[in-house]
């Protein structure tokens, strides 16, 4: 299943997540954080698109 929308091209970016414990961050480790696809029809095909284009396609 792709993790891209095809309409504006969002994908997945990498993330840090920074834990303050007694006044220092700790190092942690990287995360990817995905985009918001959601299925929606568009011109009759059933594609994932993100909701800032579903949103902009409703307008």
């Amino acid at each position: 299943m792709a993790t891209r929308c095809p309409k504006c091209g969002k994908k997945p970016m990498m993330a840090n997540k920074r834990t303050l414990l007694r006044g220092n961050y700790n190092p942690t480790n990287r995360y990817k954080k995905l985009p918001n696809l959601q299925w929606a029809m568009v011109d009759g095909k059933r594609l994932r698109l993100c909701t800032s284009c579903i949103k902009a396609l409703t307008k």
